[in-house]
């Protein structure tokens, strides 16, 4: 089994999520696709960030229909801080045998040798790291530079359509009576109305 993780704050999820975990489904031929919204990310400690429960929620509304897609709720129900290495350890002893392909966007890969045991997150899968706007496009001498040469050697890189779309920028959004109408799935747009999440 091919089996891709997408994690994130998804705060809210929005389509440039979602195109990501596509375009790495389509051109990995992954079998499915597991979204893992964090539970208390430690490199956002410095921010209030939504209940994770309504997070996954709104992911749910965002994938309702596609079964390729899957929302897992563990790091939300894990006591504590979340770490990407235990939830790659954690899945690669669930799907024993399973190929892992850890997605993620540039920017994030730019910055994992800050994150706890990095060398042990490409041991556990594959990492895909996929074109963000606003940077570069990715090449094999960037990543090197990013993570040196050795890990390089475990990274594939994934180009996607340019979707210029921040979470911080939809929160503003709500705050401001904007609303996110073709920003994010329908019913995510009206999950958030509903339940006041940013106001």
């Amino acid at each position: 089994m091919r089996l891709g993780i997408l994690g994130g704050t998804f705060d809210p999820v929005h389509y440039g999520h979602l195109l990501l975990a596509e375009t790495c489904r389509v051109q990995l031929s992954l079998e499915q696709v597991r979204l893992v919204p964090a539970g208390s990310p430690p490199h956002k400690t410095g921010r209030n960030i939504t209940d994770g429960e309504a997070r996954a929620d709104m992911v749910q509304l965002a994938v309702s229909g596609y079964p390729e897609f899957v929302v897992d709720r563990r790091e939300i129900e894990r006591e504590g801080q979340s770490f990407t290495v235990q939830t790659l350890a954690d899945f690669k002893h669930e799907f024993a045998g399973a190929e892992l392909f850890f997605l993620m966007g540039a920017d994030s890969l730019r910055d994992i040798s800050t994150w706890r045991e990095p060398d042990r997150i490409f041991e556990l899968a594959t990492v895909v790291a996929v074109n963000r706007p606003g940077l570069p496009e990715l090449t094999h001498s960037q990543v090197v530079d990013w993570v040196g040469e050795d890990l390089a050697k475990g990274v594939t890189t994934v180009a996607m359509p340019g979707t210029d779309i921040s979470a911080t920028d939809l929160r503003q959004r709500v705050r401001d009576g904007l609303g996110l109408r073709f920003l994010v799935p329908r019913a995510v747009e009206a999950y958030v109305d509903q339940h006041s999440v940013y106001v």
